[in-house]
């Protein structure tokens, strides 16, 4: 098994070949948050590369064995982690579910898909995590319905100081596989931005909120 460092440095190596990370520092997107940020990040293009699909299955799922050995369950974020949760939960052998951020409007009404038994430990599977407010409803969703959740795993987090505090405040375990320092040091030496460039997307995720504005 590779270390850590390394896995994380491929992960970001991967997401920007092939552009599921794109880095544009002086032409900042605009997120749903109404932030300004030089970076988009869509880990479900990985889905389209079996080669990325599968380092990235099998990465989170050596990750889940070492930090959450007792982990009896694996239950995707909808909607980008319903996918990527399954592939990780098979190559684990484990039960799966989804959690849907409301419940259906229909039918049974479901929020979780999937059956989980009380008591039964679980893994929420993450593909991004920017503040983690979305994704630590479904902690609550899960914990309402019984679930142990043991903590979350994820492919890429920006770093935030933010969701650093919202994890603790729930008191949820958080391991992703790459993150944004792995990333600026990747894209400085694929040649994806300047050393100038790396200035800006260095002070960006220090004050996302107000950078650009």
């Amino acid at each position: 098994m590779q270390n850590h460092s390394d896995v994380s440095r491929q992960i970001a190596a991967h997401l920007l070949n092939i552009e599921a990370i794109r880095l544009r520092p002086d032409q900042p997107f605009k997120w749903s948050s109404g932030w300004n940020s030089p970076i988009y990040c869509d880990n479900r293009l990985s889905l389209s590369y079996p080669e990325v699909r599968t380092y990235i299955k099998n990465a989170l799922a050596d990750a889940i064995r070492v930090a959450f050995p007792a982990a009896e369950l694996i239950a995707g974020v909808a909607t980008a982690g319903i996918a990527q949760g399954a592939l990780v939960a098979d190559v684990l052998h484990m039960p799966y579910a989804y959690v849907r951020p409301e419940p259906k409007k229909h039918g049974m009404g479901n929020q979780i898909e999937g059956r989980i038994l009380p008591g039964q430990k679980v893994v929420v599977l993450e593909d991004l995590i920017s503040t983690g407010g979305s994704s630590l409803k479904v902690v609550d969703v899960l914990r309402e319905a019984g679930a142990e959740v043991l903590g979350m795993a994820a492919i890429f987090t920006y770093g935030f100081a933010l969701a650093d505090e919202n994890f603790s405040q729930k008191g949820v375990e958080l391991m992703c596989l790459s993150n944004y320092d792995s990333l600026l040091q990747e894209a400085l030496k694929l040649d994806y931005v300047t050393e100038g460039q790396l200035e800006t997307l260095a002070q960006w995720r220090k004050d996302p909120g107000s950078w650009g504005v």
